[in-house]
């Protein structure tokens, strides 16, 4: 009779279990139907379309309300006022200690810097969703996702037919490049004059994703790829993090885009120069180069907070339906890396963070070199009229046209400095400590008066530039460092070298550097008329 008797229970027990189960699957179906039912504005307007800032947070409501997946929060706001959405996926909750506490691989998406770019900003949106229906687990069994899809929210809505001239599409118009304050936020990373660059500094503070993506769409140049991408181009930046980029990871993703589906990825570049067709670099031949190697720039102010920073840019002159496309498959092989060698990538940040900079040489500027010939594939295009308003759009054509050309996707370092094992900067320079502290750099007042061995740098000459550039008009300071014996006051904040942002601290301190506090003028009322630097530095 027992063994009878716990033969029934069992037999209940597996009944209950399958059919718990059968229950748990048809949820989870059910789930994932709802929220697939969730569509973008391009996919509600057969991609004639794009997203106001409004269309945006309703999707990522809808989303948040139909999976119990994904946690909404915010990031900070905008100068008009505009929550900046954030949605966090792979964690039990959206807080920095939430998402820190899974001990995963933490990675940021981000779209629309530039708000006429939005390609960007849909795929974000779609990839949420695929996440949120169940797709792709296998993702977030080693990574938490930081999904901002809208970041130049001001600018987003501002929509003009022809904001971005000859892009092909949407045909209902698309937002502007600045901000509302006339900003451009890919050049805002070191001066953080805008409210949306404070916002994503704390957040890459707070939650510190390893991995930061930050999706774009090219201008100009006619060539034949559907997307190019960039590592930080910074040549002070940690190299094993840039090594892992150009010699792993995007050449993955680009193996896999051409054999899924034919299409061709490659570095970010322009077209530059003249010289005959096939002429070898010595004669002047056409040059491929990339952009500005300074942190202003997002990938490159990544690169030097110790971080993997991936830039895409979707072809100006694919179908807006294309570029979406386009920008989907670069998530997609991306994030497909990252799962498969998660653990490395986070050892590798680990490693940056821990290496140690004090006494060594970094350069305080760059320039493009030249690393011999590569292979192009320049494009055609044809012309089409926009439906409404009758200006010039180009269409790719499916044309692919190799060139060897002058390679120029790299910076040599220039104007080494060796980096100190502490800075000493007086209180008073308020605008200085704010942007500091703003980075999430690490600053500690003095708690006596002592007189030290320090270095100061007497200033040779000071010039600013005669052009206004983003609202400043910038500040280059030439002389030396030399040793002396000053008074350190109770109260100066020391800026210890062996934080974990020394790096970036390195650049923005630096009276040299050409992207720092004294080049975005947050100095001159300390530098007027001074023979010297008002910031004091150790030796190592």
């Amino acid at each position: 009779m027992p063994r009878r008797y716990d033969a029934d229970v069992m037999k209940r027990l597996v009944v209950t279990l399958i059919a718990l189960m059968m229950s748990g699957g048809a949820s989870a179906q059910k789930e994932a139907s709802r929220v697939d039912a969730i569509r973008t504005v391009p996919e509600k307007t057969d991609f004639k379309e794009t997203s106001h800032y409004a269309d945006v947070v309703g999707f990522l409501e809808a989303i948040d309300q139909a999976s119990d997946r994904v946690h909404l929060t915010a990031f900070g706001t905008t100068s008009e006022k505009r929550s900046l959405p954030l949605a966090v996926i792979g964690a039990d909750g959206a807080s920095p200690d939430a998402v820190k506490r899974t001990g995963k691989l933490r990675v940021y998406i981000q779209g629309n810097i530039h708000g006429g770019e939005v390609e960007g900003k849909e795929s974000a949106q779609m990839l949420l969703r695929d996440l949120a229906a169940g797709r792709h687990d296998d993702w977030l069994q080693s990574m938490v996702l930081l999904i901002a899809p809208i970041y130049n929210a001001d600018g987003n809505d501002r929509f003009a037919l022809n904001n971005r001239g000859p892009q092909y599409g949407p045909i209902g118009g698309q937002g502007q490049r600045p901000n509302a304050q006339g900003l451009d936020l890919n050049r805002d990373h070191m001066k953080l004059d805008s409210p949306e660059a404070r916002a994503v500094a704390r957040l890459l503070t707070d939650y510190d994703p390893q991995v930061s993506i930050d999706l774009h769409t090219t201008n100009g140049t006619r060539h034949a790829y559907h997307l190019t991408y960039s590592p930080p181009l910074h040549p002070g930046a940690d190299q094993h993090i840039v090594d892992l980029l150009r010699k792993e990871w995007f050449p993955a993703v680009s193996k896999n885009v051409r054999t899924k589906y034919g299409w061709v990825y490659s570095y970010y570049g322009n077209l530059e120069g003249g010289g005959r067709r096939g002429a070898t670099p010595a004669e002047g031949t056409r040059r491929w180069e990339t952009f500005d190697h300074r942190p202003r720039f997002n990938n490159n102010y990544i690169g030097l907070r110790n971080r993997f920073a991936l830039l895409s840019e979707a072809y100006a002159y694919l179908t807006f339906q294309d570029r979406i496309l386009a920008t989907s498959r670069f998530l997609d092989e991306t994030l497909t890396f990252a799962k498969a060698h998660a653990e490395r990538i986070k050892k590798a940040v680990e490693a940056a963070d821990k290496r140690r900079l004090v006494g060594t040489p970094l350069p305080l500027r760059a320039e493009m070199k030249n690393t011999g010939t590569i292979e192009v594939l320049l494009g055609e295009v044809s012309e089409e009229k926009h439906p409404v308003d009758g200006h010039i759009m180009n269409l790719r054509k499916d044309v692919r046209k190799p060139e060897m050309m002058a390679d120029y996707l790299t910076f040599a370092g220039l104007e080494p400095e060796r980096v100190p094992s502490a800075y000493f900067i007086p209180p008073r320079l308020a605008d200085a400590v704010d942007r500091l502290r703003a980075h999430g750099i690490e600053l500690t007042p003095t708690a006596s008066a002592a007189t030290r061995s320090v270095e100061e740098f007497r200033i040779d000459s000071s010039t600013t530039a005669a052009a206004a550039f983003q609202n400043h008009n910038e500040r280059t300071l030439t002389g030396a460092w030399v040793s002396a014996e000053r008074q350190i006051p109770a109260g100066t904040l020391r800026l210890d070298m062996t934080q974990r942002l020394a790096r970036l601290a390195f650049y923005l301190i630096e009276p040299r550097s050409d992207d720092g506090l004294v080049d975005w003028n947050l100095l001159d009322e300390a530098l007027k008329d001074a023979k010297v630097y008002p910031i004091l530095r150790t030796r190592n």
